[in-house]
């Protein structure tokens, strides 16, 4: 798959690297070409000089193609502004945006750009929104057993109490992330979109449960 990647500072930098390990090819824009450096010798994706957000400059880093899309510069407004345009000019289904003020970070969360803290996550974490969804884990105990997992799941389950996935998965919802904060289900809580949640999950079981989240809820 393809991945655009806008900022080469070091959570761009590192984030570019990481999807190429990943088999991935990554063009990386920046407007300071000397910023490329930190890619470091052994980086076979294309760099692209120019402003992120400039349909020609996306469209030279291959954005009609891209599975994704990541905006990682120093810049609240251009990140947001080139998340939009990969979003909403050339279709890119799966974008993030870094931000530097959090307190706006719910604003962009709410116009369908899922944005990554920079005080709270890392590249890693970019790595996660951008991939295909399934199941990460985040932590798994020292016997290799249950994992706890992070979960973006399919649109299908939205309005879907989480006690019925929780049922239909036979996996536990340790918490969620809705838009931006992390919160503890209740019994009542409905799954939204743009939801993330954080499974309870039988090493055993990934597989399935898997298969389960893509296919959806059973018809009542």
């Amino acid at each position: 798959m393809h991945f655009v990647v806008m900022g080469c500072g070091r959570v761009g930098s590192t984030l570019a690297v990481a999807l190429e390990r990943h088999g991935h090819s990554v063009a990386v824009v920046d407007k300071d070409e000397l910023a490329f450096r930190r890619l470091g010798a052994g980086f076979e994706g294309r760099t692209v000089t120019g402003v992120g957000f400039d349909r020609d400059v996306l469209l030279e880093a291959g954005v009609q193609e891209a599975y994704a899309f990541a905006a990682v510069s120093s810049g609240d407004n251009s990140n947001i502004l080139a998340a939009r345009v990969a979003r909403e000019v050339f279709g890119v289904q799966n974008v993030a945006a870094r931000i530097y003020d959090s307190a706006r970070a719910e604003v962009y969360e709410r116009l369908g750009i899922p944005t990554v803290a920079t005080v709270k996550w890392t590249a890693d974490q970019l790595v996660r929104r951008l991939l295909p969804r399934g199941v990460v884990p985040d932590y798994t105990d020292a016997s290799g057993s249950v994992h706890l997992a992070e979960v973006s799941v399919p649109a299908s389950w939205v309005g879907t109490r989480l006690t019925e996935l929780e049922r239909a998965t036979s996996t536990r919802v340790a918490f969620l992330t809705r838009l931006g904060s992390a919160r503890l289900p209740r019994p009542d809580t409905v799954h939204q979109e743009g939801d993330v949640l954080h499974l309870l999950v039988p090493d055993a079981a990934v597989t399935e449960v898997e298969k389960v989240l893509d296919a959806g809820p059973e018809p009542d």
